[in-house]
């Protein structure tokens, strides 16, 4: 089981490093306005969400339903922490495919939004992080 949580939470620190850092290559893509640059940062999203961000993910998610088997469903029942802990959980997966279509928008140069909107939907991850933290380890109820 010990195995197991290592390398979950080393798949969740992945996952988090590329969902900090996506967003904020949207923000110098949305400020870049000339074509090598455009078509560089295309090329580094693209690698970074589907190499690094996506892998990442399933693999905190498969990790994470195995960590999950080795409790009885009764106490699992019981861990209300945890509920709480999946909901924010999907709240990331739904970033990640917010990240994905944005990803898209950019891809084939449809993007509406300004470099001061990416900044502010950078910040979103952090204050899951912090949540999903301290579920997980001061697990309040």
């Amino acid at each position: 089981m010990l195995w197991v949580k290592a390398f979950h939470i080393i798949t969740v620190v992945t996952w988090f490093a590329a969902l900090f850092y996506l967003p904020r290559l949207f923000v110098y893509h949305a400020m870049c306005d000339d074509e090598p640059g455009n078509e560089r940062f295309k090329v580094m999203e693209r690698k970074l969400y589907r190499g690094i961000m996506t892998p990442s993910a399933i693999l905190t998610l498969i990790l994470g339903v195995w960590l999950m088997s080795f409790y009885p469903l009764e106490a699992l029942l019981q861990m209300h922490w945890l509920h709480a802990k999946l909901i924010l959980v999907a709240l990331l997966f739904a970033y990640h495919g917010m990240c994905g279509r944005m990803l898209r928008d950019f891809a084939n140069n449809n993007n509406q939004r300004s470099h001061v909107y990416y900044r502010w939907f950078n910040e979103l991850p952090v204050f899951i992080l912090i949540a999903v933290i301290i579920l997980a380890v001061v697990k309040p109820f």
